[in-house]
């Protein structure tokens, strides 16, 4: 921009300030002063161009002031406020001056519009297009900003560096019981309960524990023939007919603990204890004393939850993050600060159409028995990496859906567009694939406006070749035309 672009622009400053502008860019002071200060002479002398609240309000006046308690408004000169030079130029030479070695290739327009003119112009709002000088621009796409712009516009570069990108997948999920450590109690033959232990369902039993004595004609008739074997001299007890009618009872299902104590005695019982195959709670109690079973009803039905399943529903769009052995962070609602460790042990191979989301189990050690059936969690599954990758700040992606890009500083106020091939996300950074190497710096801030300006640049440097091509073609047409 020229210098006297640069007073008008404060003057306009002025005026928007309440401060009379009279033509020509002339700034009158009160009639009772009887002087005129031109902003030209203003920016030479570096004489006050107005005056400013010594708080630093936005109150102006273009003569000296003084506030309600009697202080003086702070005198701003040219350069104080706006910079009539342009950065790194010697003071008092503008940039016409600068630049007066380099020639301008066009001027654009100053609203970043697609229009260039090989002359000086004026747009609609009487604007004065930018000149564009030899090197502002350059061949390869990468834009060259001053020192002083990447300042005010707060242009910020991280190198990219290998970091391990953490990824956590949240999902609530219910507490269910592990499929393998339920055992159902139920009678192989008629039996009739003789008694029933003291155990109801919410009860914990151990294994080994009596549950009931029943009596089982089938059971007694088994028992008699396994004792007559086995005491008996012809037969030698462990020989083959002892072998098989121990099996009878072991099809039974009668304890092995009693067939122990048959083994011992060589009696035949006439009640059977029935104990609980394993430690755990009692779900389901149906056994009545004095009651008739009969093959298949299900009396007891005991689950062991010192282990237990996490079922979470994750949706669609993160089940290519979880695999089998992920580890999973579980918190209860019941127990608030507390955390349940796992692992992920199957992802089902069904998915919902309803919800788009996809049933996964996650076990979990429940050493003190606090998790129960049916009881609301949620799951937080860490999908991170587990080698640290080349990864940037995610505000370094400028993402169209269709390209990603990133700028890269080559150093000296030269931006360089480049494209890149994402990965994961996660901790505010995103993995980068191709395109970068390890300790190139990246622009992580006011990278828009960077990609606008460069954007401007590759369209006007389209409409340029366009009408160079037509001009061509123009030419070549004429030097073929006959005559």
């Amino acid at each position: 921009m020229t210098r006297a672009n640069l007073i008008g622009t404060a003057a306009a400053i002025i005026a928007a300030a309440g401060v009379a502008l009279f033509a020509a860019g002339v700034v009158r002071q009160q009639p009772d002063v009887g002087q005129f200060v031109s902003a030209a002479n203003a920016a030479d002398t570096n004489a006050p161009i107005y005056y400013q609240d010594p708080d630093g309000k936005p109150l102006y006046s273009s003569t000296p002031k003084k506030t309600p308690d009697g202080r003086d408004y702070r005198a701003v000169p040219a350069g104080a406020d706006i910079s009539f030079d342009e950065p790194g130029s010697p003071p008092g030479m503008n940039a016409t001056e600068t630049r007066a070695d380099r020639k301008i290739k066009y001027y654009r327009n100053p609203m970043g519009l697609p229009d260039t003119s090989p002359v000086p112009k004026k747009d609609s709002m009487g604007m004065d297009y930018i000149p564009v000088y030899d090197g502002d621009d350059s061949d390869d796409g990468s834009v060259k900003l001053s020192p002083g712009r990447i300042q005010r516009t707060g242009v910020k570069s991280e190198p990219a560096a290998l970091r391990r990108i953490r990824t956590t997948v949240r999902t609530p999920g219910t507490i269910q019981l592990d499929e393998r450590r339920i055992s159902v109690i139920a009678m192989r033959a008629e039996s009739y309960l003789q008694k029933v232990a003291d155990v109801t369902t919410g009860s914990r039993v151990a294994k080994g524990q009596s549950l009931m004595e029943i009596y089982s004609p089938a059971v007694s008739s088994a028992a008699a023939e396994y004792i007559a074997t086995i005491s008996s001299p012809v037969t030698g007890g462990a020989g083959p007919y002892g072998r098989g009618s121990r099996q009878r009872l072991v099809n039974l299902d009668v304890p092995e603990p009693v067939i122990a104590e048959m083994d011992k005695s060589r009696s035949v019982p006439v009640t059977i204890q029935w104990s609980a195959p394993r430690d755990g709670i009692v779900l389901q109690r149906n056994a009545i004393e004095g009651m008739r079973a009969q093959p298949g009803d299900v009396l007891f039905r005991i689950a062991d939850i010192s282990l237990v399943w996490a079922m979470v529903d994750v949706a669609e769009r993160d089940l290519g993050s979880i695999a089998v052995g992920l580890p999973v962070s579980v918190r209860a609602r019941s127990y608030p600060g507390r955390k349940f460790n796992g692992l992920i042990s199957v992802i089902y191979p069904q998915l919902n159409k309803e919800t788009r989301t996809a049933r996964v189990r996650i076990e979990l050690a429940n050493p003190d028995l606090a998790l129960l059936p049916d009881m609301y969690v949620d799951a937080e599954i860490d999908t991170g990496t587990p080698t640290p990758v080349l990864s940037v700040a995610e505000s370094a992606v400028l993402d169209t859906g269709s390209r990603q890009a990133v700028l890269v500083d080559k150093g000296q106020g030269r931006f360089e567009p480049r494209e890149v091939k994402l990965g994961r996300r996660g901790d505010g950074y995103v993995e980068i694939r191709d395109g970068l190497a390890e300790s190139d710096a990246v622009v992580t801030s006011a990278n828009f406006l960077i990609d606008a300006e460069s954007n401007l640049k590759a369209a006007l440097k389209g409409f340029a070749e366009a009408g160079n091509t037509q001009d061509a073609g123009s030419g070549d047409k004429t030097m073929g035309a006959k005559p």
